[in-house]
C-alpha cells in the first residue's frame, strides 16, 4: 500500500513492477484515494540480469497519458537487505537520467604511433561494438545512437555513431581514433589545440540516446571507463549503462508520498546436480530414519527460526522425487503424540500441518480452478450486497435480503466444493488418506477425528482461504474490493463452518463470536450438509481411483493476451501483429478476438513440434517467441521478458512428450525469400540450430530439484551455530542420563534418540562442509575470470 501520495487531492492511483525500465507487473486501479491499499502478491522467476527492481506510481487518466508521482528503485545488490521485511519507503521523483537499462559492448586499445619526425605520440582506438537490452520509449523499439568522448580537465572531445532505427540491440561496429599524448613538434596549427595533461586524468566516456527526430532526444544511459586501465594493451568488455551522476537527483524537496513493501529474493548458485548427491539422498531418506526427529529434513526444520523458510524448498524437493507422503505421514504421527484433544488435532502451526498446506498450494493449483473459479468470478463482477452485521449495515440496507444473497452464495460455494471430489488431485488423496487413519490410530473412541483430520486441511486450509484471498490463488487477478471482500470474509467463514464434520450442533453454534454468524446459521440445520461434507471427505481421503467415465475434461494451463503476427496479408499486402487472448490447455492451444469468444485459431498440443525465441532482428520486435507446428511457424510477441519465459516454458512442459519434436529449428523468420539466421532459400529447410533442452514432463508441477537442494544447502549454511548448538544439546544428554542441566540451551529442540541425531548431525556438517568448498572455488573461478567492466 501506498501513504501521503501527491497530488494532494483524491486521485485514482496504480503501481507497476519494472525490472530496470521493463514493466512486467501492474496493479489494479485503486480510486479516489491518497493511501491507496493494494494488497497484492506477484512471484516471478527473474528471466534477464538486471540492475534495479523498481516500483513506479501513476496517477491513471482517462483523456491523457498516466502520469508518473514517483517511484522507488533498489539496486540488485541491496535487495537481499530487504527480503522478508516489511518496509516503509519514500517515493523519489521520476528523473529522466536516472532511467536507464541495457549495456554495451566496447573494445578499447592504447597505441603508441611514431611521427614523421620520429617522435611518439598516444592514440586511443574505441571499437563500439553493439549494445542489448536498451529500453523501449513509449511502447515502441527506440531509434539509438551513441556519442562516444575522451574527456579530460581541460578537454572533451566527442564523435558520434549513425542512428540505427527500431531495435534495442543495435549493431553499430565503428571505430573511433583520438589523440591522447602528442608528440614533441606540437604547434598550435595543428589540429588538437588543447594543453598537455596527465593521461591519469583521462577517461573514455560513451553515451547512448534515442534520436527523437522532431523531439528532444532522449537519454538511455553512459559508461565511463578511466585509460588508465589500457596500460597498452587491447581490452573489451560488456559494461551495464549507468544513469547520470546527477540522475535521481532532482531540486525538488517535496514529500511525494511513500510506499510499503514486503520483498522476498532469492539468488541461488546452482552448481551440477553431481555436487548435491549427498545432501540430495540424506534428505530424501529422512522418512526412513527412525524416529523421524532424528532425519535431516526435520532437523532443518528445527534450526530454521521461521519454520516457512525450511517448508517450501524441503516440500517442492521431496515431491519431485515422490518422498512426500511417507514424509508427512511420519512428522504427522510425531504431532499427534502431542495432542491431548481431538477437538484440537491439527489445529496448530507445525512441521506436518506447513507441508501439507504448502502441498495443497503446488499440486491444487489446478483443482482449485475447476472447482471454486467460475463461482468467485460470479461474486466479484457481478456482486450482491452480503453484509448482515447490524453494526456494518449501510443506511437503506435490507438484512433480509442481503442475507437471502449470502445463504445464495454460500449453497453455491459449498455445493461446487462437495461435488469436487472427483478433480482432487491423487497426491492429495494419498496424504488425506494417511492423515485419516492416524487420527482414527490416536483416538479410537472418537468417530468424528477421522473426519476432522481431513476437513481440518481441505476445507479451513484450503478452500476457505482461497475464498478470502481469490488472487493469491491466481483465481482473481487483483485483491478484490473493499465490499467484495467482506462479501468473500463471510463466505469463507461459513465454509469453514460447514465443512468441519460434527460442528453443527447447537453446543458449536453458541460458540460463535457473532450473534448475526449465529442467527445465519440456524438456517443450516439440515441432515443434508452433514451428509455431503461426510461423503465429500470419504472421497477425498480414498485411495481408490476416481477416475471420470467417458473423455476427462482438458486442464486449463495459462491464459492472456499478446499479440501475434498475421498469418494472411492484408489488403495492401503487409503482414501485421494483431492483439488477441491466447490460451492453453493440455489439449489445445488457441487464440480468440477476446476473452470468452470462440477461438479463431486452434493448434492441438500433439501437432506441435517445438517452442523456441525468436530473434529480435526478425521483426524489430523484442519477447517475441515462435511455436512451429505442421503449417507456418506462429510468430507471437509477449508483453515482457518475464511472461514470454513464462509462455515457453508453458509450452515446453506440455509438448515434452510430443513424438515428432523438432531437433533442429530456425532461431529467425523467413522473410523476402530467405530465412534471416541461415540465408536458405527453401522455407521447409531443416533448422539452423539445435533445439533446447528438453525440460520436465510433468504440466502440474515445476520443480528444479537441484536449486531446492541448493537452498537447503544455504539455510544449513545460515544456521551453522545452531546445528552447532543441537550437536551439543545431543552430546549432553547422551552423557548425562539424569535431569538435564541448563534447559534453556537445547529446550527448544525435539530430541527422541540424541545418538541417531548426533549422528544425523555430523553428515549434515560434513557434507555442508564440502559444499562450502565447492561454492569457494566457484566463487574464486569467476572473480579470476572477471574483467574490468564485466557484468
Amino acid at each position: 500500500d501506498a501513504k501521503h501520495l501527491v497530488p494532494n487531492k483524491m486521485r485514482d492511483f496504480f503501481c507497476t513492477i519494472n525490472l530496470d525500465q521493463e514493466e512486467v507487473f501492474r496493479t489494479q486501479v485503486v480510486e479516489k484515494s491518497l493511501s491507496p491499499y493494494f494488497g497484492e502478491e506477484f512471484y516471478f522467476e527473474i528471466p534477464r540480469t538486471f540492475q534495479w527492481l523498481s516500483f513506479y506510481i501513476y496517477d491513471k487518466s482517462v483523456l491523457q497519458k498516466d502520469l508518473r508521482i514517483g517511484k522507488l528503485s533498489i539496486k540488485k545488490e541491496d535487495l537481499c537487505s530487504y527480503t522478508g521485511k516489511e518496509n516503509w519507503f519514500m517515493l523519489q521523483p521520476v528523473d529522466s537520467n536516472s532511467e536507464v537499462q541495457g549495456k554495451v559492448h566496447l573494445e578499447l586499445k592504447l597505441n603508441e604511433l611514431i611521427t614523421d619526425n620520429g617522435s611518439v605520440c598516444q592514440q586511443l582506438v574505441v571499437h563500439i561494438k553493439e549494445c542489448h537490452g536498451l529500453p523501449l520509449i513509449n511502447g515502441q523499439n527506440c531509434d539509438p545512437y551513441a556519442t562516444v568522448s575522451l574527456v579530460g580537465p581541460s578537454r572533451n572531445d566527442q564523435k558520434k555513431t549513425k542512428v540505427k532505427k527500431k531495435t534495442s540491440n543495435p549493431q553499430f561496429n565503428e571505430t573511433f581514433y583520438f589523440e591522447v599524448t602528442r608528440s614533441s613538434s606540437y604547434t598550435k596549427k595543428s589540429q588538437f589545440q588543447v594543453e598537455e595533461e596527465d593521461i591519469e586524468k583521462l577517461e573514455v566516456r560513451v553515451d547512448l540516446w534515442n534520436n527523437g527526430n522532431l523531439v528532444q532526444d532522449v537519454f538511455l544511459g553512459e559508461i565511463k571507463v578511466p585509460v588508465k586501465v589500457l596500460k597498452n594493451d587491447s581490452f573489451q568488455a560488456w559494461y551495464l549503462l549507468q544513469p547520470r551522476e546527477n540522475g535521481n537527483k532532482s531540486s525538488k524537496t517535496d514529500d511525494l508520498g511513500s510506499l510499503r513493501l514486503n520483498i522476498c529474493y532469492t539468488e541461488d548458485c546452482v552448481l551440477p546436480s553431481e555436487y548435491y548427491a549427498s545432501l540430495r539422498n540424506l534428505l530424501l531418506k529422512s522418512s526412513d530414519v527412525q524416529p523421524i526427529s532424528a532425519s535431516a529434513a526435520y532437523i532443518l526444520s528445527e534450526v530454521c527460526r521461521d519454520k516457512y523458510d525450511a517448508v517450501l524448498p524441503l516440500v517442492r524437493l521431496l515431491l519431485h522425487h515422490h518422498k512426500l507422503v511417507p514424509f508427512v505421514a511420519a512428522v504427522a504421527e510425531l504431532d499427534l503424540k502431542d495432542t491431548q484433544e481431538a477437538n484440537t488435532i491439527f489445529r496448530g502451526n507445525s512441521l506436518a500441518t506447513r507441508c501439507v498446506d504448502e502441498m495443497m498450494k503446488i499440486v491444487g493449483k489446478h483443482y482449485l480452478k475447476v472447482t471454486l473459479k467460475p463461482v468467485i468470478d460470479e461474486i466479484c463482477e457481478s456482486p450482491k450486497p452480503c453484509e448482515i452485521d447490524p453494526i456494518k449495515l449501510r443506511e437503506g440496507d435490507n438484512v433480509e435480503i442481503n442475507m437471502e444473497n449470502l445463504r445464495y452464495y454460500v449453497d453455491k460455494v459449498f455445493r461446487e466444493i462437495v461435488r469436487s471430489s472427483i478433480s482432487c488431485p491423487t497426491l492429495m488423496c494419498d496424504v488425506f488418506y494417511s492423515l485419516r487413519h492416524l487420527a482414527a490410530k490416536r483416538f479410537p473412541n472418537d468417530p468424528h477425528v477421522q473426519y476432522s483430520a481431513v476437513s481440518s486441511f481441505v476445507f479451513l486450509r484450503f478452500f476457505a482461504v482461497a475464498v478470502v484471498s481469490p488472487h493469491t490463488f491466481h483465481l482473481r487477478p487483483h485483491h478484490p474490493d473493499a465490499q467484495t471482500s467482506r462479501t468473500l470474509t463471510l463466505i469463507s467463514k461459513a465454509i469453514q463452518t460447514l465443512g468441519s464434520w460434527g460442528s453443527l450442533t447447537k453446543s458449536k453454534l453458541s460458540s460463535f463470536k457473532e450473534t448475526f454468524m449465529c442467527e445465519f446459521f440456524k438456517t443450516f440445520q439440515e441432515e443434508k450438509f452433514t451428509e455431503s461434507v461426510k461423503k465429500f471427505l470419504d472421497d477425498v481421503s480414498s485411495t481408490e481411483s476416481k477416475e471420470p467415465s467417458g473423455v476427462s475434461e482438458p486442464v486449463h494451463l495459462k491464459e492472456g493476451e499478446m499479440y501475434k503476427r498475421a498469418q494472411g496479408r492484408t489488403r495492401i499486402g503487409k503482414k501485421n501483429f494483431k492483439k488477441r487472448w491466447f490460451c492453453l490447455t493440455s489439449r489445445e492451444f488457441t487464440y480468440h478476438k477476446q476473452q470468452d469468444k470462440e477461438p479463431i485459431f486452434t493448434i492441438p498440443i500433439k501437432n506441435i513440434l517445438a517452442v523456441e525465441k525468436l530473434d529480435e532482428s526478425s521483426f524489430n520486435k523484442k519477447n517475441m517467441f515462435q511455436v512451429l507446428h505442421g503449417e507456418k511457424p506462429l510468430y507471437i510477441q509477449a508483453n515482457n521478458c518475464v511472461e514470454a519465459s513464462e509462455w515457453i516454458e508453458a509450452l515446453c512442459r506440455v509438448t515434452r512428450c510430443n513424438q515428432k519434436r523438432l531437433s533442429f529449428y530456425h532461431p529467425s523468420a523467413f522473410l523476402n525469400g530467405n530465412w534471416l539466421c541461415c540465408k536458405a532459400t527453401m522455407e521447409n529447410t531443416e533448422g539452423c540450430a539445435r533445439c533446447t533442452a528438453d525440460v520436465p514432463a510433468d504440466t502440474q508441477i515445476e520443480i528444479d530439484g537441484d536449486r531446492e537442494t541448493e537452498r537447503i544447502y544455504s539455510l544449513f549454511t545460515i544456521n551453522r551455530s545452531k546445528l552447532q548448538k543441537l550437536e551439543e544439546a545431543c552430546g549432553s544428554i547422551a552423557v548425562y542420563q539424569g535431569p538435564r542441566k541448563e534447559p534453556d540451551d537445547y529446550s527448544n529442540f525435539t530430541i527422541e534418540d540424541s545418538v541417531a541425531t548426533f549422528h544425523t548431525l555430523q553428515q549434515i556438517i560434513d557434507i555442508v562442509e564440502k559444499l562450502n568448498e565447492s561454492h569457494e572455488k566457484y566463487q574464486k573461478k569467476r572473480s579470476s575470470s572477471a574483467k574490468y567492466g564485466s557484468e
